[in-house]
C-alpha cells in the first residue's frame, strides 16, 4: 500500500496546468467510440478511469491509437476510429475498474446494441448503487440485471429494441441523464430527461460538438433517436476538479497568488469558484469557448477565509469538490455547514464519514449529518496519520490539509490518486521548492516503502 507524507508549505508556484477534465475525456471516447470515422481527442486525461472507458471502446470495436505521451502521465493524444452506432459485442466481460462514469454511461450506450454485455469492476465499484440507470433502462426495453437490491456490479446488460421515455430523476444525476440520453440515440422519436436542478452538461455540449441535435425546455433535456456521431477533433480542457486543491490551498494563504492554466470554466462546474469567493477568495478568470466548452485561466489570490454555508441547488454544482471545500473550512473561520449532500455516502467510499473521520484526526470539530457535516474552523491542524479509504479525492484533499498541519501528514493508500489525476505528487511537490533559490526543489512528499510500517516512518528525516 503507497503512501507519502507532507508538511507545511513552502511557497505557492505561480502557475499550474491541471490534467485534462474526467468528465469530458470519458465522453469524448464513447463519442468518437460511436462515429464512423477518426476521432482525435487532444488534451485527454489519462487517469486510470478514463482509461477504462477507451479499454471498454476498443473492446465493442473501436480503434485507438496513442499519438502523444507525457511522461509519467500516458496517454494525453489519442486517435480513436469507431465504425458506427453498431458496436461489436466484447468477447469478454467490460472491467470498468473504479469508474462509475464508465459503467454507468456505457450501461445507457450498450442498452442499444443487440447483444448482451457484463460490466465489472474492482471491490468499491461493486458497491455502487446501479439501480438508478438499471430502473430507466428497463423502462426504454433493455434487461438489466444485478447482484442485490441496489443492482450492483457485475451488471448485465441485454440490449436491443428500445422505446423513448420522458424520465424524471429522482435525484440530480448527470450521469443518470447521460445514460439515458445515450439510450435515446438508439430509441425511435424523442426520449426527455426531466432534471430536479441542473447538473453538469458535457453531454449535451458533446452532442452539439459531435453533430447530435438536442434541445432543453426548462428543466427537460430531450434527443432524437437515429442520429449517429460525426468524426471530429476536440481539445480537452483542464479538470476544474483537480484544480479545486490548487485553488483551496492559494486561497487560504494570506498573499499567496497562483495561476491555474486552460481550466474548463462550463457554469454547471464553477460553483467551486462561488464557494471560495463567499469565503473571501479573490479569483478572477479569463474565458473564452473552445470545442464547445468555455475555459480559460483562473488566478487565486490568498487571504483569510470565512465560514459559509453550503446546499440546496448548488450541491450538485460542487459534489466532487465536497471534500476539498470541506478543509477550506477547516481552515476558515467559524463554522461551515454541508448539507443536502447525502450523495457523498455512495461516492468511491462513503465521503462525509471519511472527511469527517480524518479532520477529527487532525484535531478539527466536526459534527456529522446523514447529508452533510458542520465544521469548526480556525483550529491549529496537526499532521496525523490519514486514511484514504480508497477514494482518490480523500487523498488529494487531506494532502492540502497536510500543507497547513504542524508537523507531518502521512496519506495513506495513495494509489487511488491515479483515477483522477495522474501527476499530483510532481504539482504537489512544487509548494515545497524553495522559490528564491536556483537549487533544485526539495521534495517533502517522501514515497513510503510498502514493508515500513508508521512508527517506523515517525523516525525518518523528513527535508523541509
Amino acid at each position: 500500500m503507497a503512501s507519502f507524507k507532507v508538511r507545511k508549505l513552502r511557497c505557492i508556484p505561480p502557475e499550474i496546468t491541471v490534467p485534462g477534465d474526467k468528465s469530458i475525456s470519458h465522453r469524448s471516447a464513447m463519442f468518437a467510440g460511436m462515429a464512423n470515422g477518426r476521432t482525435v481527442i487532444s488534451g485527454f486525461l489519462p487517469s486510470e478511469d478514463c482509461l477504462c472507458t477507451v479499454k471498454a471502446m476498443e473492446a465493442l470495436g473501436a480503434e485507438v491509437d496513442i499519438l502523444e505521451e507525457a511522461e509519467g502521465i500516458g496517454p494525453v493524444t489519442l486517435a480513436i476510429v469507431g465504425h458506427g452506432m453498431k458496436l461489436k459485442a466484447p468477447a469478454n466481460p467490460i472491467d470498468c475498474g473504479n469508474s462509475g462514469t464508465t459503467t454507468r454511461l456505457l450501461a445507457g450506450i450498450l442498452a442499444g446494441q443487440p447483444f448482451t454485455t457484463t460490466l465489472v469492476g474492482d471491490e468499491s465499484l461493486s458497491k455502487r448503487p446501479m439501480r438508478r440507470i438499471a430502473d430507466p433502462l428497463s423502462l426504454m426495453g433493455a434487461k438489466v440485471t444485478g447482484q442485490g437490491d441496489k443492482i450492483c456490479a457485475p451488471l448485465q446488460i441485454s440490449g436491443g429494441d428500445l422505446q423513448p421515455i420522458t424520465y424524471r430523476l429522482p435525484m440530480a444525476s448527470a450521469q443518470v441523464k447521460s445514460a439515458v440520453l445515450l439510450a435515446g440515440l438508439f430509441a425511435p422519436g424523442k426520449t426527455s430527461v426531466v432534471e430536479p436542478v441542473p447538473t453538469r452538461n458535457h453531454t449535451e455540449r458533446l452532442m452539439t460538438h459531435f453533430g447530435i441535435k438536442w434541445l432543453r425546455d426548462g428543466e427537460t433535456v430531450s434527443v432524437y433517436g437515429g442520429q449517429e456521431p460525426q468524426p471530429v477533433d476536440i481539445v480537452v480542457p483542464g479538470d476544474i476538479s483537480s484544480a479545486a486543491f490548487w485553488m483551496v490551498a492559494a486561497a487560504a494563504t494570506p498573499g499567496a497568488q497562483i495561476t491555474l492554466k486552460n481550466v474548463g470554466l462550463n457554469p454547471t462546474r464553477t460553483g467551486i469558484i462561488d464557494v471560495l469567493l463567499r469565503m473571501g477568495a479573490q479569483i478572477t478568470s479569463s474565458e473564452r469557448e473552445s470545442n464547445g466548452e468555455p475555459r480559460g485561466n483562473v488566478v487565486v489570490k490568498g487571504g483569510e477565509l470565512n465560514c459559509t454555508v453550503i446546499g440546496g441547488a448548488e450541491i450538485p454544482n460542487v459534489i466532487d469538490e465536497l471534500p476539498i471545500l470541506a478543509v477550506a473550512g477547516a481552515l476558515a473561520r467559524g463554522n461551515t455547514r454541508i448539507r443536502d449532500a447525502a450523495e457523498l455516502r455512495v461516492k468511491e467510499t462513503d465521503r462525509i464519514a471519511a472527511v469527517a473521520d480524518n479532520l477529527r484526526r487532525m484535531g478539527v470539530t466536526v459534527t456529522e449529518f446523514e447529508d452533510g457535516m458542520e465544521i469548526e474552523g480556525g483550529a491549529t491542524l496537526n499532521g496525523a496519520s490519514i486514511d484514504s479509504f480508497g477514494d482518490h479525492r480523500i487523498a488529494m484533499a487531506f494532502a492540502i490539509a497536510g500543507m497547513f498541519a504542524e508537523g507531518t501528514t502521512i496519506i495513506n493508500d495513495t494509489e487511488c490518486i491515479s483515477t483522477s489525476y495522474p501527476g499530483f505528487e510532481k504539482h504537489l511537490d512544487l509548494f515545497f521548492s524553495n522559490s528564491k533559490s536556483n537549487k533544485p526543489p526539495i521534495p517533502v512528499i517522501a514515497r513510503i516503502p510498502k514493508k515500513l510500517g508508521i512508527d517506523t516512518l515517525a523516525a525518518e528525516d523528513v527535508s523541509d
